[in-house]
């Protein structure tokens, strides 16, 4: 949103000081009601007194759903709606050798993983949102961009190194999507691992990651249209020597 703000202000700034006056007392009482809201009423006061133009606010918006192509999913309140729903039918897109784990597949499968590749490579997936650290306005208001300079954090939990060969993380950016392909030892054995997330469960942990440490983790980075030459690549490396 600062970049719009930044945008219609400075819009408004061009009103004669009787219309910017105007505009902003009117501002101060507008009630709002979905679709209705504040930046509906600048931006239809900006086009009625010609101070845009359609195209400035095609504009405007193009740049604005560039920007925020993934808000949506900071709505996505439920975690396992977003966790496996979401990020599991999203891999799969992308990867259609990606399959649910039946057993069929794997006779001795009792949900120890998410995803199997080749009939051989267990996957577990995990997702979060980067948001700003220390920050307690709801979940899309603090939804942080690809680069940021803000500080932020993104736990991965859960996470049990001895039942999958390959995990599978998304980083959701307002803008962006990245993904991280470790192996299983190669997650087991980084600093920031910690293990016994919970009293009592043996073999499970979580990890960090935050503006800190994100760099640590370049490369493993994958494109999205090279995700299952690097889920094997993973794989390779989880069954030679963790790097």
């Amino acid at each position: 949103m600062d970049v719009l703000d930044k945008n219609l202000n400075e819009q408004i700034a061009k009103l004669s000081d009787k219309k910017r006056k105007g505009l902003l007392d009117s501002l101060e009482t507008l009630s709002s009601l979905y679709p209705f809201n504040q930046y509906e009423y600048i931006i239809a006061n900006l086009l009625g007194q010609k101070k845009i133009s359609l195209s400035d606010y095609n504009s405007l918006r193009d740049e604005y759903t560039k920007r925020n192509a993934n808000l949506y999913l900071y709505k996505i309140s439920a975690p396992r709606r977003f966790g496996e729903e979401w990020a599991h039918g999203h891999l799969q897109e992308l990867v259609p050798a990606l399959q649910t784990v039946t057993n069929e597949i794997d006779p001795n499968y009792t949900g120890q993983y998410d995803l199997i590749m080749d009939n051989e490579i267990r996957i577990e997936v995990r997702a979060s949102r980067a948001v700003e650290s220390n920050n307690k306005k709801p979940l899309y208001q603090k939804a942080l961009p690809l680069g940021t300079d803000t500080p932020f954090r993104m736990n991965y939990q859960q996470i049990k190194p001895y039942c999958c060969d390959v995990f599978v993380w998304l980083a959701v950016w307002r803008d962006k999507i990245s993904y991280w392909m470790l192996a299983s030892k190669e997650v087991e054995s980084h600093a920031s691992y910690s293990s016994g997330q919970h009293y009592g469960n043996v073999g499970e942990g979580q990890l960090h990651i935050t503006n800190r440490n994100i760099r640590q983790f370049d490369k493993y980075l994958a494109s999205p249209d090279n995700l299952e030459d690097a889920i094997k690549n993973a794989h390779i490396r989880q069954k030679g020597k963790a790097n």
